[in-house]
């Protein structure tokens, strides 16, 4: 997997993301080890938070210059500060709160992507700010740490 995911990032000046499972062991395999830019997604729960207290550290030891955490299925404005002050403790940047979003489940039960089913929908909204701000902040099209 390592040696797939270093091929695709290093010969392609196309932005590539991977959704990998929430578990440490891609990172201590080095399957990260390519990247740009490393997401951690973080639900208000405490098993969420912790898998990101152990994920964070690992992707600070591979070198991963550019680590954001995103808020995810928020039901509330606690929820959401749960997670900020969580990420404020760990000294990981926060990027985005993505509040629960029930177009996200009918989307799926329709077979569809989110996107084509609600392209109004909050997280729709949401994400299209976080690809901003990473083209912006870490200017990938080959500029960026996986790209050269």
């Amino acid at each position: 997997m390592r040696s797939i995911v270093g091929e695709i990032v290093s010969n392609s000046k196309e932005v590539t993301v991977m959704d990998m499972e929430a578990s440490i062991e891609h990172m201590s395999r080095g399957t990260v080890r390519y990247v740009d830019a490393l997401l951690v997604v973080l639900e208000p729960y405490y098993r969420s938070m912790e898998t990101a207290g152990r994920t964070v550290p690992l992707a600070r030891a591979l070198g991963i210059q550019h680590i954001y955490g995103i808020a995810n299925k928020l039901r509330s404005p606690e929820d959401g500060e749960a997670v900020a002050a969580y990420c404020r403790n760990h000294d990981l940047e926060l990027i985005a709160k993505i509040p629960f979003d029930d177009s996200v489940v009918e989307a799926d039960r329709t077979g569809r992507a989110v996107i084509d089913y609600d392209v109004t929908a909050p997280i729709v909204e949401e994400l299209s700010r976080v690809a901003d701000f990473l083209l912006r902040e870490i200017k990938i099209n080959g500029n960026g740490a996986g790209g050269n």
